[in-house]
């Protein structure tokens, strides 16, 4: 339906536009904005952060798009009709694929966006498009965890068991993520596992979430970057050797395990101290530990991800959970947190390159029969797999490669690795199409720019990082001109003619994708937004027949529906088992710390989110964190002759950026700490590399060799890598 004032009520039940908790919120239209309250939901049980409290001033931030723009003959955007400016893309593309085929159009999407719009742009892409030429923003944060779950257990679901699962739990072990500074509600759910002194986080950095370790909550591990799968075979060592396994559910429910212990064999305490720079007592202890106790879990984040072996990394840590017997076990289990709001969903229907809407594979015969049926096409017109994001990007205006991109729910030019090569990319291109509802930094290089909605002007779904389907409810109406993806999307596949269908009405798609995903790891075929209405709590897998057989997947538990804890009875492999996945390391040098030389590390901040195109425009969030900071160790500023709150220069073979200095003594001494959320010269991602996990393809941002020194020093950096 249209949203106009007159169809808002007085107070909306929805959920934060931010991180994968997707805390419940409510929301109060005061004039063209609304008024934020917490409510009480299971993930921040009446909470939020500042991001959440603020959300509500970015519907009206200044420079908010509110209605289309086309570069005109002088190189400026200006404003435009719909008519017009869909006329521009569509006869851009109808060109583009005329001159160099369907393939030299590209289309990235987005975490962010609604199940609805990234189940609607893999359809356009493949069926209005004919492209192959799609992925989202998505592999750069959740793909290795998703390929390292898909080849051991089956299913890639960031959490398989709720949030509150946690609560009870006596030892937690936290790999590679600060949930104080990326989704404080959280930590609630650690608060159990601290107070019995079980909480164990693994970070080269004394993060805000390792300080919760302090007076005996845990243990802080700080690995060298880059040597976390080291570190997590060598506790897998330690509970093989000193027989803490749970050999009863391995040989129950796990194949592969002589070819695991042959693996970890090599990885002894000692030589794992020497690689990592963890003390050999502490990984005794902590295997002990984890393997001692009852409710025990292992979370992985991006920190151990995003690096080029970031699948092999989450899948040692499967392996110790597996190894341990927590998977699939009440009150214990693996899991990796999300990070986007619909992270989760937003690769379940579509976006991905090599996958269908369900997480179906798209080189599955099978799939491509089925999604063809709902689609109304014939299923050997459908596209291959396609290229992943950062290869996507790198061809773009190359020969072969893409030619024109529709950017949806991204900014390429902050958030992508070698980010000053992707932005030379997007100058290459023929036509660069941006739907956004801010002039992000990608946005400001666009031909076309469309201005849609954003999260409190839309009904939808997101899917949470525990796989709970959740309603989006709009709030108050778009202003201006704007318009929903699902819109543009449609009238964008009248212009070029498509087959099939382009309902625009939430619900419908919605429809549509719980028909698509049938059968599919993804079910959704149970639910619709009638449904999600009751405020029923549904897990995905939920099948059509809610209401369960004997011998089905899908509980009816009061108010709940479909899977909410995953792997109790089996693993969806064959057998029904879960598989140990050997994984041996390729044991990197050092990174050299001559002169300047460290080994820079990104991550997140409290007040902002991914490329700061929303938190930047807020002014309390803007004020807190007003630049890029270079974190270091005092010794190592000594050493470097820097103080704190010097201007300095953090350069790689890339590139360069200015940083305000920080001191920290809970950094390693090699190591450097940069943000991400910053544009223009304070871009962090101009550092960064290109070089991509073999498996997943996720890139490495979290080991990249930098020189650290006043602005006007010329260091030589030859000696980089």
């Amino acid at each position: 339906m249209t949203i106009t004032s007159a169809t808002i009520t007085s107070a909306t039940d929805t959920h934060c536009p931010y991180c994968a908790l997707q805390c419940g919120m409510r929301l109060t239209p005061a004039g063209r904005t609304v008024e934020v309250a917490p409510r009480e939901f299971p993930t921040n049980r009446g909470g939020l952060c500042r991001k959440g409290w603020t959300a509500a001033e970015v519907l009206t931030v200044g420079d908010r798009v509110t209605r289309p723009l086309v570069r005109d003959a002088d190189g400026d955007l200006v404003a435009a009709t719909w008519e017009r400016a869909l006329a521009v893309v569509a006869d851009g593309l109808r060109d583009v694929r005329r001159r160099h085929g369907a393939d030299a159009v590209g289309v990235f999407g987005g975490g962010g966006l609604t199940n609805e719009k990234a189940y609607h742009l893999g359809k356009f892409a493949r069926v209005a498009l004919g492209t192959s030429r799609i992925d989202y923003n998505g592999r750069f944060c959740m793909s290795s965890a998703a390929a390292a779950a898909n080849r051991a257990l089956g299913v890639d679901r960031g959490l398989p068991f709720p949030v509150t699962d946690l609560d009870a739990a006596s030892t937690i072990l936290l790999l590679g993520s600060n949930p104080a500074a990326t989704m404080p509600p959280l930590l609630s759910h650690l608060q159990g596992a601290r107070e019995r002194g079980g909480l164990v986080v693994v970070d080269p950095r004394r993060s805000q979430t390792a300080e919760l370790t302090a007076e005996g909550g845990g243990t802080h591990l700080a690995p060298a970057p880059g040597t976390d799968l080291v570190l997590l075979l060598g506790l897998t060592h330690v509970v093989l050797a000193e027989g803490l396994a749970d050999e009863a559910y391995l040989g129950e429910r796990t194949e592969g395990l002589r070819e695991l212990r042959l693996s970890v064999n090599a990885w002894w305490p000692e030589r794992v101290q020497q690689v990592t720079g963890v003390p050999v007592g502490r990984i005794r202890d902590v295997a002990r530990r984890l393997a001692a106790g009852n409710g025990v879990y292992v979370i992985t984040g991006r920190g151990v991800e995003q690096h080029v072996d970031g699948t092999d990394t989450a899948t040692a840590a499967i392996n110790l959970a597996l190894v341990l017997g927590l998977v699939g076990r009440p009150g214990s289990g693996y899991g990796t947190l999300t990070g986007q709001g619909n992270g989760q969903g937003g690769r379940e229907h579509g976006q991905k390159c090599d996958q269908l809407p369900g997480y179906r594979s798209i080189s599955d015969p099978a799939a491509r029969k089925h999604m063809a049926g709902v689609w109304g096409v014939a299923a050997d017109e459908l596209p291959g797999p396609g290229l992943p994001a950062v290869e996507l990007l790198a061809s773009m205006g190359r020969p072969g490669g893409v030619r024109a991109l529709l950017v949806h729910g991204s900014n390429v030019v902050v958030s992508a690795p070698d980010a000053g090569a992707v932005r030379a990319g997007l100058g290459g291109l023929d036509l660069l199409v941006v739907c956004d509802f801010v002039l992000s930094e990608t946005a400001e290089l666009a031909d076309v720019v469309l201005p849609v909605t954003q999260w409190a002007e839309e009904e939808g779904t997101t899917t949470s990082l525990e796989g709970r389907v959740l309603r989006r409810r709009a709030a108050v109406p778009p202003p201006g001109e704007a318009r929903s993806d699902l819109w543009v999307l449609a009238e964008l596949a009248r212009l070029l003619d498509a087959p099939g269908a382009w309902p625009t009405e939430p619900a419908q798609v919605f429809d549509e994708l719980a028909r698509a995903s049938a059968g599919g790891p993804a079910d959704y075929s149970g639910l619709s937004h009638r449904l999600l209405d009751t405020g029923v709590a549904a897990y995905w897998p939920c099948p059509a027949h809610v209401i369960p057989e004997p011998g089905s997947r899908v509980t009816v538990e009061g108010d709940v529906v479909g899977t909410p804890r995953l792997f109790a009875d089996r693993f969806p492999r064959p057998g029904g088992r879960a598989r140990l996945v050997p994984v041996t390391p390729v044991v990197r040098e050092p990174l050299g710390q001559r002169g300047g030389q460290l080994t820079m590390i990104t991550g997140r901040l409290l007040e902002h989110y991914q490329s700061g195109a929303q938190t930047r425009r807020v002014p309390e969030l803007l004020a807190a964190q007003p630049r890029l900071t270079a974190e270091l160790h005092p010794a190592t500023a000594s050493r470097l002759r820097l103080v704190e709150g010097d201007e300095v220069s953090v350069r790689s073979p890339r590139g360069s950026v200015r940083a305000r200095l920080r001191l920290s003594p809970g950094m390693r001494l090699d190591t450097v700490f940069l943000p991400f959320h910053y544009a223009g010269a304070e871009c962090t991602n101009l550092l960064t590399e290109a070089a991509v996990d073999p498996v997943s393809r996720m890139p490495e941002f979290k080991r990249t060799l930098v020189v650290v020194g006043p602005p006007d020093d010329e260091a030589d950096q030859e000696d980089l890598p």
